[in-house]
């Protein structure tokens, strides 16, 4: 009769390591884009560069901004006169009311005059701060601290808020958001080790490996899973953060999220001790009368490449 090897399967810690296709975006990417129409007079930065909240980064013509604020500030001094004058008017007609000279009709009609006369007012201080706003808007400023995308546009372009390409991306890379899908079966493996509650705070921290093999020496942690299935897919959308101190991680690269997985109890058997028959696994488990029994296995949907875990049969 010819002789097997065989092994016992015995339970033992097991550390595998589960590895997921990931994105890399900052953590606010934002699209910077003018307020104004006119022509750009100055880039004050350049592709790359790293920048502060509040910082300039495009001028734009400011000469027919100027122009309004100052023609907005004559409305306004024009419109005050008139409230001066008919301010003057409405008290002398009141003390000629007062004295029965004028008609109460006549006193009201200087009050509608002074009235309006604030309006008109109140309507051109208005218009002096819309101006005013249009001008600041000449000087593009950056609304948070982060390092300047593509410029596609350069001294001399006419741009607008209607332009469909903006004027450049701020992308704050602090920190950087990593996302990653999971299985619906993946996802369940985790919650049946860790737990339903508190789900996301029990997992372990994750390891990021960059497109060039490398792995990124800060760990980081999965904050954010989505509620939703894919039907078409079967996955669900997760995201990691890590910290990004030194700026090696840039929106829009690539990497591989690697996951740990502990198990205390795990029965490892050897991959090519088993086989497949209609995606099922098999192994043969030996009898006390040296005769073996084809049992079907489960195995956990992740491996080290030699060894798979057996989660029942």
């Amino acid at each position: 009769a010819p002789e097997f090897a065989v092994i016992e399967a015995k339970t033992t810690t097991a550390n595998l390591t589960n590895s997921y296709p990931a994105t890399i975006k900052g953590k606010q990417d934002v699209e910077i884009r003018p307020m104004v129409s006119g022509f750009i007079t100055k880039l004050h930065v350049d592709e790359g560069a790293t920048v502060r909240k509040g910082q300039v980064l495009f001028s734009i013509d400011p000469v027919q901004y100027q122009a309004a604020v100052n023609s907005a500030k004559a409305a306004v001094e024009t419109a005050k006169a008139a409230v001066n004058t008919q301010e003057l008017t409405v008290n002398n007609k009141r003390e000629l009311n007062k004295k029965n000279i004028i008609s109460d009709y006549d006193l009201q009609m200087a009050e509608n005059s002074y009235a309006s006369a604030k309006a008109q007012l109140a309507q051109a201080e208005a218009q002096l701060v819309n101006a005013r706003n249009n001008d600041s808007y000449t000087r593009v400023i950056s609304p948070l601290d982060g390092v300047v995308g593509e410029i596609p546009f350069r001294v001399g372009s006419l741009v607008s808020p209607s332009s469909a390409t903006p004027l450049t991306t701020v992308s704050d890379n602090s920190e950087m958001y990593v996302y990653f899908s999971m299985t619906e079966r993946q996802i369940l493996e985790l919650v049946a080790q860790y737990g339903a509650e508190n789900f996301l705070q029990k997992l372990p921290t994750v390891s990021l490996k960059l497109s060039d093999g490398s792995i990124y020496p800060l760990k980081g942690r999965i904050e954010t899973v989505s509620g939703i299935i894919d039907t078409q897919t079967g996955s669900s959308n997760m995201r990691a953060t890590f910290e990004n101190p030194n700026r090696l991680l840039r929106s829009g690269g690539s990497g591989v999220i690697m996951i740990p997985m502990k198990n205390d109890h795990a029965i490892l058997v050897p991959q090519k001790a088993t086989y497949e028959i209609q995606d099922k696994k098999f192994v043969y488990v030996l009898n006390d009368d040296s005769t073996v029994t084809s049992t079907e296995i489960t195995i956990a949907s992740i491996d080290n490449g030699k060894e798979y875990m057996v989660t029942s049969g």
